[in-house]
């Protein structure tokens, strides 16, 4: 009974959260991928849902592995017969999977069998307690929190079926390492559809300036400051930076900021409204081009909140892979992954904040060097096609032998 009520929690979520069309899409999705055909192979990714985390820790992690000669599948969590699958793959890869007594029963018999499970988070959601005290959490209904009263993952964590976790981030990867267990950081990265529609975007606007049209950024002097929340619980990521922005948009009368995703708006740039363009959630290629429209992407975040520390640096690959520099939060994540005033800005205190942002939007020349940087990285580490797992893929092949992998 709980389970149905979590999916009924999720799906009014989405239509809160989505609209009634983009809302019932996912859902839509969510239920054709019950039925959706998995035949045999070597890996079976169960996937948690259809939203991004799913997208990048299942699809996109399995389109890696494919390029490097597995046979990979991914499923739903809630697929019908899920036991069907025991014996045709090798490797199971749990998604921060609910542990249903579906899920439990098939952990078992998995265990019998021999076969190796991994279980794989991008987040602290296994940390129940910690997780109550989040933003997102009490952006939830009462259907949804059912789902994370003892956390996701907890059981897996501790379960003697599980030879190994997988994360997002080295943050993350020393939280785990404390439940004994082999961990393996495998971070986030772009699928081949992605590039190829970045390329196309990008591609466009050359041929425009080629037969003399000159795009958005180019038609006026105006300079887009962008944040795209991806979704709910980032009001107090953004308020940390709020004060900078209301500065920035008292001293720069060209400023304007672009707002994508679900996000209330701090009191303090309220009166602002005329200088802050909104949209709410839009298609995957749509994102995209609405970042490629901005000159600035930001990645705010409370430095030292376990949760924020916790995230991948997604926000930093996405905007760069559309050539538009990011300046983030001083997380270890992004820290790790932004070479400062090479690819990106690291802002470790609102002055800081400040003196990057101002110097970037007066500064176009080294905002389009930065931006080019930005996506020389994000295509050199941030794909599915040069994804660096070796670890990880060494593990894998311990586990599976056939001609393909031996090849």
């Amino acid at each position: 009974m709980d389970t149905w009520l979590i999916k009924i929690g999720k799906a009014l979520s989405a239509l809160r959260r989505d609209g009634i069309l983009n809302g019932g899409r996912r859902i839509l999705a969510s239920f054709a991928m019950m039925f959706r055909r998995v035949g045999s192979g070597d890996i079976l990714f169960i996937a948690s849902g259809v939203g991004d985390s799913a997208r990048y820790r299942c699809y996109h992690v399995a389109e890696s592995l494919r390029l490097q000669g597995f046979r990979v599948s991914v499923t739903p969590q809630d697929t019908f017969c899920l036991s069907r699958f025991a014996e045709k793959f090798s490797v199971f890869v749990f998604h921060r999977t609910s542990w249903t007594p579906t899920i439990e029963s098939f952990v078992r018999k998995l265990e019998r069998l021999n076969k190796t499970v991994v279980f794989d988070t991008d987040d602290l959601t296994f940390d129940a307690e910690l997780f109550k005290r989040t933003a997102a959490y009490a952006a939830m209904n009462a259907f949804e929190k059912k789902q994370y009263q003892n956390g996701i993952g907890i059981e897996f964590l501790k379960s003697s079926a599980v030879s190994a976790v997988t994360t997002s981030t080295t943050f993350l990867a020393e939280r785990l390492r404390a439940f004994g267990k082999p961990v393996f950081v495998v971070p986030n990265c772009l699928s081949g559809e992605d590039v190829s529609v970045v390329e196309g975007i990008l591609e466009a606007g050359i041929k425009n300036r080629k037969l003399g049209m000159k795009d958005e950024k180019e038609k006026s002097d105006l300079v887009t400051i962008g944040y795209f929340s991806g979704s709910t619980g980032h009001d107090r990521d953004f308020a940390t930076v709020a004060p900078v922005l209301k500065r920035l948009l008292d001293e720069f009368q060209q400023l304007r900021i672009f707002i994508g995703g679900p996000l209330l708006l701090p009191k303090l740039l309220e009166s602002y409204s005329a200088c802050i363009d909104r949209v709410s959630f839009v298609p995957r290629a749509e994102n995209f081009r609405n970042i490629a429209k901005v000159d600035i992407n930001i990645a705010p975040l409370e430095i030292g909140d376990p949760f924020c520390e916790a995230k991948s640096e997604l926000k930093f690959f996405e905007a760069g892979i559309v050539g538009v520099p990011t300046i983030a939060a001083a997380t270890q994540t992004f820290r790790e992954a932004i070479r400062d005033g090479e690819d990106g800005y690291i802002a470790m205190n609102e002055e800081d904040w400040y003196k990057k942002a101002s110097y970037l939007i007066s500064e176009s020349d080294f905002r389009r060097t930065l931006g080019e940087k930005a996506r020389e990285t994000a295509l050199r580490n941030y794909t599915t096609r040069n994804a660096s797992n070796y670890e990880y893929v060494t593990f894998l092949r311990s586990k599976i032998s056939h001609p393909q992998l031996n090849s």
